[in-house]
């Protein structure tokens, strides 16, 4: 027996059971019945054309949850004329992905190609994904992946170079609605028997809901269905019944993550309260760890504001102290107090720039010796050597400078803070030129 013998051919795919989820039951079987990746699938999308062609190249599906990932390598498996071999990399091991790659090269060999899904592939490490590559790149198989990572961060970059990445987009809310009008038509594998009324209302609530996920929505109707009963009808009431909270697309680890966390940086750095609180409530409601935002609500104080209010940063801090004793849901508001200080606050990244061009120049030059005249002489042998030579103590001098030159001598001159003309930096700008103007003076003094 090989390790395709208990695999079934596409073409002898039964229909799901009666008794299964609507989801699967409903699921698409041909590239027509799929809603909302039109330019995937449309008589001139790419996958079309491939299927057509009979020419289908490894693949890898990148969409989140519910976008019909799946179910386009299934109808690519029943399309074309390869066998289909189903492939969990949450359950199969590196030891797995050698023998069934070596028997689908055999198999070639004897005319008969293979294509293999791979659900979750961003959940294969580096040598499971290599374990692939020869075989990738002999055309032994046809190889498509799912996932809803960014396969730029989870796929090796080897395999990735020979495959096609096609983005699948979340549903919109009226496709959802078209998918669930669908299943209460649809007598054979949906909810058509039942002879349901639905209101538009109701759907659209549920489509909500769904945050885009077509098998969410199924799943919700066949829940508000099953709350109606037979010949009852689905309305607003019954929605709020049967979903009592909304549930978030949230994946701490995953690419939404670093989404959501980016939509509440750029929302306070374009100054708008309204959506960066949005952001803020999104991400709480959805789980996010409250202390991860308090620290980027830091981070955000010292690289967005900077001296433009000096207040930013103790505001944030405090914040982040306030929730630390009070936890949720109290301490969540003095978040929502930061994020609001934030966007309203004088923006400047003068502070952030000047430090990246210090640690630029640091990198890119030698460790140039500390000029003499500051560096500390606390033994008789440092003085002799001309340690603290020159030195001048500010605070007895006429301009409260001693003039001295701080910087390396190559670097005399440079100038690596630059306040911008926003909240606080104007007086910090002109305090700065003060400065540099009592330096010089005092520095003329010296020479005269």
């Amino acid at each position: 027996m090989t390790l395709f013998d208990d695999q079934p051919t596409p073409q002898a795919e039964d229909a799901p059971d009666a008794d299964a989820p609507l989801a699967e039951r409903l699921r698409p079987r041909r590239l027509g019945e799929v809603l909302g990746q039109g330019r995937v699938v449309g008589d001139d999308g790419f996958l079309a054309r491939a299927i057509a062609e009979d020419r289908v190249p490894s693949l890898v599906f990148w969409g989140p949850p519910g976008t019909g990932k799946t179910t386009l390598a299934r109808i690519i498996a029943r399309e074309t004329r390869a066998r289909f071999v189903p492939f969990s990399a949450v359950t199969s091991g590196i030891k797995e992905v050698k023998a069934l790659m070596a028997e689908a090269a055999k198999l070639r060999r004897a005319g008969q190609r293979t294509l293999v899904f791979v659900d979750e592939i961003h959940r294969f490490n580096k040598a499971q994904q290599d374990a692939f590559l020869p075989y990738v790149e002999n055309g032994d198989v046809v190889l498509v992946g799912a996932t809803t990572e960014n396969p730029s961060f989870e796929v090796n970059a080897a395999l990735l170079s020979r495959s096609r990445v096609v983005v699948l987009e979340a549903l919109s809310e009226g496709d959802l609605v078209t998918l669930m009008r669908r299943a209460l038509e649809d007598a054979e594998r949906g909810l058509g028997d039942l002879r349901l009324e639905a209101d538009d209302d109701a759907l659209a609530g549920l489509a909500q809901l769904a945050s885009g996920d077509a098998r969410r929505a199924l799943n919700l109707l066949e829940l508000a269905a099953a709350d109606a009963g037979e010949g009852g009808r689905i309305d607003e009431e019954r929605v709020e019944r049967v979903a009592q909270r909304k549930v978030l697309l949230y994946d701490k680890s995953g690419e939404e993550h670093f989404n959501l966390i980016s939509a509440l940086h750029k929302s306070l750095r374009e100054s708008d309260p309204d959506a960066a609180l949005y952001w803020l409530a999104r991400q709480l409601a959805a789980g996010e760890d409250p202390r991860y935002l308090a620290r980027r609500l830091v981070r955000f104080a010292s690289e967005d504001v900077g001296l433009a209010d000096p207040g930013a940063l103790p505001q944030t801090l405090a914040a982040w102290d306030a929730y630390h004793r009070l936890g949720s849901p109290e301490g969540d508001l003095a978040l929502a107090q930061a994020v609001l200080y934030l966007a309203l606050a004088p923006k400047s990244n003068a502070a952030y720039a000047a430090y990246k061009k210090a640690r630029r120049t640091i990198e890119e030059r030698p460790a140039d010796p500390v000029p003499m005249a500051i560096r500390n002489a606390p033994t008789r042998l440092m003085k002799d050597v001309g340690y603290g030579a020159g030195h001048v103590y500010a605070h007895d001098t006429e301009e409260g400078v001693g003039g001295m030159d701080c910087l390396p001598e190559s670097l005399q001159g440079t100038s690596f803070y630059r306040p911008t003309g926003r909240g606080f930096e104007r007086e910090l700008g002109r305090r700065l030129e003060h400065f540099q103007e009592l330096r010089a003076k005092a520095r003329r003094r010296s020479r005269d």
